[in-house]
């Protein structure tokens, strides 16, 4: 998903939101159980088949092979855990932060500045371009306002936005 130990892997609210699904749930435990696709949630209509299976593709709990097998991933619970933060330092722009997210913003513009460059630095590769839904979906991962913090960082002048707003990158 991007670089950094921050994010490697699935977002744990993509997968919690995708298992809040009903039809996600069952598909997903029919291709645990080893269902051929064609065999997952056979008694539904195929529209509500295809969202419920493309939501567990874009969740990261399950992977389709060039063959067009459905499988489930096995690491995938393992590399949400590892995303939690060990321990919890009080010092510098941590003592902002608690549990890897945003609990406050720094008062002090300087400080302020140095989050928010920090923040992208760990969601965005240099030269990488992303879409205003990417920006939000990784910045989930440090505040439920991805808005605010998206903004902050145009603003800030840490991250970049097109004149179209199409795609956002690490400013220059």
């Amino acid at each position: 998903m991007t670089r950094g130990s921050k994010m490697n892997g699935p977002h744990w609210r993509r997968v919690l939101a995708t298992l809040g699904n009903a039809d996600a749930r069952t598909a997903y435990a029919q291709i645990v159980l080893g269902a051929a696709p064609h065999d997952v949630l056979p008694d539904v209509k195929e529209q509500r088949r295809q969202r419920a299976i493309a939501g567990l593709l874009e969740s990261g709990l399950v992977q389709r092979h060039a063959s067009g097998e459905l499988v489930a991933g096995e690491t995938i619970f393992r590399d949400l855990l590892a995303q939690q933060p060990r321990r919890q330092p009080q010092t510098g722009l941590d003592r902002f932060m608690r549990l890897g997210r945003i609990e406050r913003y720094p008062a002090n513009l300087t400080e302020r500045r140095a989050l928010l460059a920090r923040i992208a630095t760990e969601v965005i590769a240099p030269a990488e371009k992303l879409t205003e839904r990417q920006v939000n979906e990784r910045l989930l991962s440090y505040t439920d306002d991805v808005v605010l913090l998206r903004r902050y960082m145009v603003d800030f002048g840490v991250l970049q936005r097109t004149p179209s707003g199409s795609s956002y990158s690490l400013a220059e």
